[in-house]
């Protein structure tokens, strides 16, 4: 099977480019595989593709920003997308022509946007597979709005979580779509595990405000409280990262939280920890809490939409809190670290329970999927996972209907706030 991932910018970092490497890689192993990244900044990516992944870019901006037509707002992708402002008619042309000389069986877009893409300009003879990495519910109803025109013409939707393949199934009208829960997959970890000895609390990601990374830090200030020689440690960076050091030095946490910046690979910083914590607001799946549980550490987390409830159970190899509670969240930190056995029989839970997001799992259900699809496209058939019937014909058009009203009642607002100025 010859395989082509479309993605926004393979050079950056992000969940999306991680697992699509992850995806791209495990897949390469049995199959053609490359990475068509649509803007490239820099001479190498911050990850290293799998040697069988063949990574090229359709636009560099190191040589083309000032190109005519990147001035120029892009008229495919669409306006409702938030990554919108960085295509172009540029990036409209060079997609279109690399979908059509495409010779792949199978095309995978990472982004709404990109999956809009593939909907209208992939060839019928293409398998055309949507990737969603947030949730429907996440998007702005414009969005949506656009995504139920174009989505309709995919032949596979994916999520990363049955929450959210739900959610498309009983609110978007797509049918002869499969839409299917695929979750990513985190590499076999190659350090040994954590022990739960080191008295260690780990978190990791981008410093962005819906991370909620300040929770996590007033939690830890109730561990501190009773075990002033534990540690919390944050691995990233972010706009966030001043105000949780200011935060950090008015609680007078200096000498038991640290920044420290990113780190790649993280397995060998996660290892160090016997505690993962996640303090997410809305996480769509939850890959840090995925990379820490391979490494043998049990989590807490928020339990928001929707990743981290399909992920830990609750009890048995980490702990789940309502979101923004930093009392809950101290609290569970607490029972872990005041009772070495049960964390270190959580960590070891962790360990087993997250070995179905090892590659092969998680490889082998998309191969399966993929390959349905194509003997389904040659067979004359769509075959599809969303519910039928009156009723829910009747449901889906509701949700559009509202998302339409929702839709043009922003841009009326826009409208009147224009004409204010």
């Amino acid at each position: 099977m010859k395989i082509s991932f479309l993605i926004h910018n393979a050079y950056g970092i992000g969940g999306t480019i991680t697992t699509t490497f992850n995806l791209a890689g495990a897949l390469a192993e049995r199959h053609d595989v490359e990475i068509v990244s649509v803007l490239r900044h820099r001479e190498h990516p911050n990850l290293t593709p799998h040697p069988g992944v063949r990574l090229r870019a359709l636009v560099d901006l190191r040589r083309e920003k000032d190109h005519p037509l990147h001035s120029r707002p892009a008229k495919v992708f669409p306006s409702a997308e938030y990554r919108h402002h960085q295509y172009s008619e540029l990036t409209d042309q060079r997609i279109a022509e690399c979908l059509e000389a495409t010779d792949a069986d199978v095309v995978i877009g990472t982004r709404p946007g990109l999956n809009v893409h593939l909907a209208l300009q992939a060839p019928r003879r293409v398998i055309r597979v949507g990737q969603e990495h947030l949730t429907l519910d996440n998007h702005s109803p414009a969005l949506r709005t656009a995504l139920r025109r174009a989505y309709c013409r995919l032949d596979v939707l994916t999520t990363v979580t049955e929450a959210d393949a739900a959610c498309y199934r009983r609110k978007m009208r797509l049918p002869g779509v499969r839409v299917e829960a695929l979750p990513n997959s985190v590499p076999d970890p190659v350090l040994p595990a954590a022990d739960g000895t080191a008295k260690v609390v780990i978190a990791a990601g981008r410093l962005v405000p819906v991370k909620r990374y300040d929770l996590i830090i007033e939690a830890f200030a109730r561990v501190v409280a009773e075990y002033p020689d534990w540690q919390l440690r944050i691995y990233g960076k972010g706009e966030e990262q001043d105000r949780l050091r200011a935060r950090i030095e008015t609680l007078g946490l200096w000498n038991n939280v640290f920044l420290m910046g990113a780190a790649t690979p993280m397995e060998a910083e996660w290892v160090k920890g016997s505690i993962g914590a996640a303090g997410s607001n809305f996480e769509p799946f939850g890959m840090t809490i995925v990379e820490a549980m391979r490494c043998g550490l049990p989590v807490v987390s928020t339990d928001c939409p929707y990743g981290p409830g399909e992920i830990i159970k609750d009890g048995e190899d980490g702990r789940l809190v309502p979101v923004g509670d930093d009392r809950a969240f101290g609290a569970a930190l607490l029972d872990l670290v005041r009772d070495d056995e049960r964390r270190r029989r959580m960590g070891r839970a962790a360990l087993d329970n997250a070995r179905r997001f090892a590659p092969g799992p998680v490889v082998a259900q998309a191969e399966r999927l993929l390959q349905e699809a194509i003997e389904a496209r040659d067979g004359g058939q769509r075959p599809t996972s969303a519910p039928g019937g009156t009723h829910h014909t009747l449901r889906t058009q509701g949700y559009a209907a509202r998302d339409l009203a929702h839709a043009a009642a922003a841009g009326a607002l826009r409208t009147v706030r224009k004409g204010r100025r």
